[in-house]
């Protein structure tokens, strides 16, 4: 690294990398909000799988720029590549508020979505500005760009609220025009408030560029990011409709819940930053992994009102019902009693306003047979009924959503603390390259989200995918071993 020490100037560089980065991850997932907000509102008649793929095209567009952003800031620094992308993502952000189809819709949010390729711009001409002891650090503070998302989860819904009240559904319209504008003057302030600097990658060949990517270590933060960073930008979005459809909240309390996900899972990276410098990233990803698997794995229970059979009575002899009362049923002489039903077990308990943490059992027993019917000896008399009730209940659901959201946040740091420090040369490439695939998480999840809510019914069955992605990060770390290089 051509810096010894962090500067003043090292910090001013930080500040506008990470006030731009905020910027730009609050427009690329816009979708989460504006898509929920029109189907809601049926200004659009969209299915599940159509609003899968509308939040995951621009985490798709920014997935794939990624790279080349990558490349193209290590060749030529990060003030001019990071301006100009936000200037470019400024005209399909304002063309989308003159769509009128899906596909009009789909190729707009194809073209915003390079604002998700300024994560490779920001961390390489960040981490060009600081010495390798405090990189970890730096890139946690520029990485707190995600709470971006909790802006727009947050202020996005009020917004629209206001825009089309008084029976103005267009009114929706001015919102992407307002982000337009947001990014054309955010690229403005850049360009005045940066310096360019180059990495000493600008004199390599794109051939030498490329030789790190035959590191399996590589694939391994990858795969890693994928999970902390590709779901984290899946569920900024999928919160909304969760809570909306789940919890028949309104949109403005669902962005509020959604906005408390994603903001401490962004600030929360500078102590991912520093908790990797002191404890190392494998040792975090580890305590990541881990945690993310059991937490997925609570989420995953549905919030659910389901009937199974019951412990039922059986006649111990064979005879002819003389008597079918509320509590008993009388075969001859022999008198079976049994518990009836209540009328406090026709309650709905899973939309109730008491909070319940665990699943409430609730038994009964009715009579299948009635006065004056012959029954053999082993014949069902009672069936009975047992009913398994889960609130899932939305604090509960909420808190658990927001520290898996904070666990991901020090992953995300974990695994970028070693990008320089593996490849200090190649920062720009190699971060690209892992950028890349925690971006297509945030492109597949939504879309894999989308099938498996049609196909189950179920929209906890988002929360199985994270679960299988989180074993097998746990299986890829036991396996194969980080090596720290010196």
């Amino acid at each position: 690294m051509n810096v010894i020490e962090a500067t003043s100037k090292s910090h001013r560089m930080l500040f506008f990398n990470t006030f731009a980065f905020t910027v730009a991850f609050s427009a690329w997932l816009l979708n989460g909000v504006l898509v929920t907000f029109l189907v809601s509102n049926e200004i659009f008649d969209w299915d599940a799988v159509e609003i899968g793929w509308l939040m995951g095209i621009p985490i798709l567009t920014g997935a794939l720029m990624r790279f080349p952003a990558g490349i193209l800031t290590d060749k030529f620094g990060g003030k001019y590549i990071f301006a100009g992308t936000l200037a470019i993502a400024a005209i399909p952000m304002y063309l989308l508020s003159k769509a009128e189809t899906f596909a009009e819709y789909a190729w707009c949010s194809f073209g915003f979505g390079i604002t998700g390729a300024t994560f490779a711009i920001g961390i390489a001409f960040t981490s060009v500005w600081y010495p390798k002891k405090n990189q970890g650090f730096a890139l946690g503070i520029f990485g707190a760009g995600n709470a971006g998302a909790a802006g727009t989860a947050l202020l996005a819904p009020t917004i629209l609220l206001g825009l089309t009240a008084g029976d103005n559904p267009e009114g929706w319209r001015v919102l992407p025009v307002y982000y337009a504008i947001m990014l054309l003057v955010t690229a403005v302030i850049f360009l005045i408030g940066t310096e360019n600097k180059k990495t000493s990658a600008a004199k390599k060949t794109l051939a030498k560029m490329m030789v790190p990517l035959k590191d399996l270590q590589v694939w391994k933060f990858g795969l890693w990011y994928f999970l902390v960073f590709g779901c984290f930008v899946a569920f900024s979005q999928w919160l909304v409709p969760y809570f909306v459809n789940v919890y028949y909240l309104p949109l403005v309390t669902a962005g509020l819940f959604a906005a408390a996900f994603s903001f401490p899972s962004g600030v929360i990276r500078a102590f991912g930053g520093w908790l990797s410098d002191v404890y190392g990233g494998r040792k975090v990803m580890a305590w990541v992994l881990v945690s993310s698997l059991v937490i997925s794995a609570m989420l995953l229970i549905p919030k659910v009102d389901m009937y199974s059979p019951g412990k039922g009575v059986i006649a111990k002899i064979p005879g002819v019902v003389t008597a079918v009362t509320e509590d008993s049923v009388t075969v001859g002489k022999r008198v079976y009693k049994f518990t009836p039903k209540q009328p406090h077990q026709e309650e709905n308990l899973i939309d109730s306003d008491e909070m319940y943490i665990f699943p409430i059992k609730n038994t009964w027993q009715e009579a299948v047979v009635k006065v004056g019917d012959k029954v053999k000896k082993k014949q069902l008399l009672v069936k009975g009924t047992t009913r398994i009730s889960f609130q899932a209940n939305v604090w509960i659901f909420a808190v658990l959503a927001v520290l898996i959201g904070a666990i991901w946040g020090i992953g995300k740091a974990a695994v970028y603390k070693y990008i320089p420090e593996q490849y200090p040369e190649d920062v720009g490439m190699v971060g690209g390259v892992v950028g890349v695939l925690g971006g297509l998480g945030g492109f597949f999840t939504p879309i894999i989200f989308g099938y498996l809510l049609n196909y189950t019914g179920l929209w906890s069955s988002a929360w199985a995918v994270m679960a299988a992605i989180s074993l097998a990060g746990i299986w890829w770390l036991l396996k194969e071993p980080v090596h720290e290089r010196s």
